[in-house]
């Protein structure tokens, strides 16, 4: 089902109908036999780049779209409808290129940023490792100064594109700037001593590549350190605001998909002489996905147009998170049973709509974190009136 928005300019709803007929042609074919053999979509990205879907929120004085955000999670919902690998592939795509956009030297942005921004280039986001995933400050990955370069070494893990990416916005910890300081570095995979590690076996997302990335004594050459010396948590930080947003947009782009499914088999399938969407049970059923879709898209552009009139985000960025992700867990496992037991069959969407929902509570900060986030804004928030 067409969603019908609402959108600012004439160019956004240009832009909308680009983006469906684009997916329908180039991803929704392709969506079903790619997870089925967990085969990452590297020419997809590279069409989504040539119309210039890879760089939408950024400048155009880059390359970029110069689209207000609101406009650029639209476009990542409706890619997710029909395939959710590819629109979270552009989320994380677009916070890899967040560093160098806000916090990169005016020659790293001029050299590196229109090749990045205009889809060229394919982004990955290093900041995990496996024992600090929620905790990045506890990270031990490091680079040390060596001449006017650093050596890096230590493992980063769940690198989505690992293995396939062009360039990495790679946190590291520099002891060098302090005991707890950590840097974000440019990383590129021909750098000696730079190996991916074999991908992840998933649940779901299979045709997203996930892999961690080793790092063994890689010499990193002078003016790849992006941003200042030993604030590299800070631009990390900052950064996941906007990645939870596009997760979000992913989640309710991937509801959708489940809810459209789900009412297209209540339609046609009958029970006990009716069509099982006039059961009330059902019908009800199909209303609380309704509703639980319409309110995560609302949560999302929430924090999006406040992003775009420059106020502060993060507390609805974590909220919109929070609710997008864990209404497509809750519509996903509904659509499985609207459709019974051809829901849990591979004939059907649903089930694998119901195994990709289940990883969007846990990356981009889990929903457990998410509500620790809310809970400190609050607190903080608070504080001055009751003072």
């Amino acid at each position: 089902m067409a969603v019908d928005r609402e959108l600012p300019t004439q160019e956004a709803a240009d832009l909308i109908a680009l983006t469906r007929d684009l997916a329908d042609a180039e991803l929704a074919p392709r969506a079903a036999a790619y997870e089925r053999e967990e085969r990452f979509p590297r020419e997809v990205f590279a069409t989504l780049g040539e119309v210039g879907l890879l760089g939408l929120p950024f400048g155009e004085d880059v390359g970029g779209g110069g689209q207000p955000y609101a406009v650029y999670l639209q476009v990542v919902e409706e890619l997710a409808m029909r395939w959710a690998s590819v629109a979270l592939g552009v989320s994380v795509h677009t916070l890899a290129c967040g560093p160098v956009d806000r916090f990169g030297t005016p020659q790293q942005r001029e050299e590196w940023l229109p090749e990045m921004v205009g889809g060229r280039l394919l982004g990955a986001y290093c900041l995990s490792e496996a024992h600090a995933g929620s905790d990045p400050a506890a990270m031990r990955a490091r680079a040390v100064r060596d001449g006017e370069g650093w050596v890096a070494s230590g493992e980063k893990a769940w690198v989505t594109h690992g293995g396939h990416a062009d360039f990495y916005s790679t946190f590291l910890r520099t002891p060098d700037d302090g005991d707890r300081a950590i840097s974000c570095f440019h990383l590129t995979p021909d750098l000696a001593g730079f190996a991916p590690a074999p991908p992840e076996q998933k649940m779901g997302l299979t045709g997203s590549t996930t892999a961690a990335v080793r790092l063994d004594d890689v010499a990193v050459p002078a003016g790849r350190m992006v941003g200042e010396p030993g604030r590299g948590l800070a631009i990390a930080l900052s950064a996941l605001d906007s990645g939870r947003l596009g997760v979000g947009a992913v989640a309710v782009g991937l509801a959708q998909s489940a809810l459209d499914v789900a009412v297209a088999y209540a339609l046609e399938r009958e029970a006990f002489g009716r069509r099982i969407v006039d059961h009330q049970g059902v019908a009800f059923l199909l209303a609380d996905m309704a509703a639980a879709v319409e309110s995560a898209r609302a949560t999302y552009l929430v924090a999006a147009r406040r992003k775009d009139a420059g106020k502060p985000y993060s507390r609805q960025a974590s909220i919109a998170k929070l609710v997008a992700t864990d209404a497509a867990m809750k519509v996903t496992t509904d659509a499985v049973q609207v459709l019974g037991g051809a829901g849990y069959t591979r004939d059907h969407p649903a089930e694998r709509y119901m195994r990709e929902a289940k990883v969007m509570q846990i990356f981009e900060g889990t929903n457990q974190i998410q509500r620790m986030v809310i809970g400190k804004h609050l607190a903080r928030e608070a504080t001055p009136a009751n003072g």
